[in-house]
């Protein structure tokens, strides 16, 4: 049986499968415009405006303190030899495994009053009470920029570094031979080269922090992530959340318009074929085991010590922690992840395999309506799927009242909430990764089968297919880590009595009681470690 579909029917699909993934943004837009006289105006007259500072504060922090800690390291593992290097380039990757509220909670752990760290130096130095000296209290907003910071960094990093490494070895050797030291080359070309990607990295960040709310809600510090959870739970008003919402989406709307104006109108061309594999500058002796040194130690606060810390829980407290509930958690966690994953790889498909073979100005259309939810953080898209379902069950209950059959919140009670919030959030994940393996793909290929008299479908099944299994297994993979490690949307959308590994692991984080949870916790940091093995492995084949 042949197969065979128009491009009227591609082109259908693409435009459907782009405007039902726009539409929970659409609603919230629509929605934060309705009027809402008394729990929005309470908060605006309250405490809204130390929600928008705490954000704003948040985000600046956030950026600096990775802006520190990456563009050296960047620089370092790019341009510089030294002990350890290969390994660093890496490894320094680690921290984005672990989510920010695990690493939270760990140094909380650690450094209050009745941590280890403390206990020891007042054991070491015989005070007897906290007004014999001073410590920093980490469950602040300092505190939290730097525990978001140490999770984040590795996306600058990573930018960066690769920024440095496409770059022409010639210009800074040049500025070698007018005699500008190694700093001065720094500041004065490999910084001005990178600006549009340190600029995009620091907007990937800035938006990351906005959308997190484990960290800060698990730190009581107020930010517009927290408003939303506490105006819908608190109040049950989703029109003051969609409010806030709204507010949330200036600002990454200001973030995006950042990153897009700050590429640089002068293109450089350089002769560059491939990426640099050597280095510029060899370092020895005090300043070699510096680099080594600075290296050890971010990776050692980001990643290392609090692995450490989660695998010593995990064995004290292994009989607690390996539970049924833990059996029961994953297994819900990898179903979801699972099928959303699934969904996503045909959805991305349809919409890719449209782009390549309709012709026209508004054939990226549909892809772009369908990556809109990936710039929303998971509180806000759980609000922004909660309306249009909400709306769906309330039409579904009135048509079908008078009836024996009462649906009830079919759509927004149920998983389906979920699934659909995950899909919507995660689409553009998915929809990179295979438009990515499809500019692989010669369009000759396309050309010779048609030519053979194979239909669309039958060339993508048959021809792409097979050409795409790797990049259709990284897009798969990509998703289904995300949708292990997702919390907000979960905390939001998750039927009654209904957990995940997430949600799991962080009601003990809350509890004060993450001992208890220490092997699910250890089980989501080692599922995450998986992309970044993709993409160290994807770097070492490009290089």
């Amino acid at each position: 049986m042949q197969l065979s579909l128009s491009l009227s029917k591609w082109q259908t699909f693409a435009w459907l499968i782009g405007l039902s993934l726009s539409v929970p943004l659409l609603f919230l837009i629509v929605e934060s415009f309705q009027p809402d006289s008394e729990v929005f105006a309470h908060l605006w007259d309250t405490v809204l405006w130390d929600y928008v500072s705490n954000t704003i504060w948040l985000i600046v922090g956030v950026c600096l303190v990775c802006a520190l800690i990456a563009l050296p390291l960047g620089w370092l593992t790019a341009y510089c030899e030294f002990p350890g290097r290969r390994f660093f380039e890496w490894s320094l990757m680690l921290p984005l495994a672990m989510p920010t509220y695990l690493i939270a909670y760990v140094y909380t752990d650690l450094l209050d009053y009745a941590g280890p760290v403390q206990i020891a130096l007042r054991e070491w130095f015989g005070w007897q009470s906290p007004d014999d000296y001073w410590f920093f209290d980490i469950r602040t907003l300092p505190g939290a920029i730097v525990m978001i910071a140490l999770v984040l960094y590795p996306y600058l990093f990573l930018i960066f570094r690769t920024a440095l490494r496409e770059q022409s070895f010639k210009l800074v050797q040049a500025s070698q031979l007018m005699g500008k030291s190694p700093s001065q080359s720094f500041f004065k070309v490999s910084l001005p080269l990178s600006r549009g990607a340190i600029v995009a990295g620091l907007a990937l960040i800035s938006m990351e922090s906005m959308a997190d709310f484990a960290t800060v809600h698990y730190f009581a510090v107020s930010t517009l992530t927290t408003a939303v959870y506490d105006t819908w739970l608190g109040y049950y008003s989703l029109t003051a959340a969609a409010k806030i919402s709204g507010i949330m989406l200036l600002f990454l709307f200001l973030a995006l318009t950042l990153e897009r104006l700050s590429r640089p109108t002068q293109v450089v061309h350089e002769r560059q074929s491939s990426v640099n594999s050597t280095t510029l500058y060899h370092l020895k002796g005090t300043q070699a085991w510096l680099a080594s040194g600075f290296c050890w130690l971010i990776l050692a606060v980001a990643f290392i010590v609090p692995t450490w810390v989660l695998v010593d829980y995990a064995i004290n407290y292994f009989e607690q922690a390996w539970n049924d509930s833990f059996f029961l958690y994953a297994w819900q966690s990898l179903k979801i992840a699972f099928w959303v994953s699934v969904v996503l790889i045909i959805m991305s498909m349809l919409v890719v395999f449209n782009q390549r073979v309709s012709h026209g100005k508004r054939v990226a259309v549909p892809g772009k309506l369908a990556s809109t939810g990936y710039a929303l953080p998971g509180t806000v898209l759980a609000i922004a799927v909660l309306i249009p379902l909400t709306l769906l069950d309330d039409k579904l209950n009135t048509w079908f009242e008078g009836t024996q059959f009462e649906p009830g919140l079919l759509f927004s009670g149920t998983i389906f909430a979920l699934v659909f919030a995950y899909v919507v959030r995660f689409y553009a994940i998915a929809q990179g990764a295979v438009e990515s393996s499809y500019q692989r793909i010669s369009p000759s290929l396309d050309m010779a089968s048609f030519s053979l008299g194979r239909n669309r479908l039958s060339t993508m099944l048959s021809i792409h297919l097979p050409l795409l299994r790797r990049g259709i297994l990284t897009a798969a993979l990509l998703v289904f880590i995300e949708c292990m490690k997702e919390l907000p949307a979960a905390l939001l959308l998750r039927p009654f009595n209904y957990e995940t590994l997430a949600t799991h692991v962080f009601q003990y984080v809350s509890d004060e009681q993450l001992e208890l949870a220490s092997v699910s916790a250890l089980f989501i940091v080692l599922v995450g470690l998986i992309p970044l093995y993709v993409v160290n492995r994807s770097m070492e084949q490009r290089s």
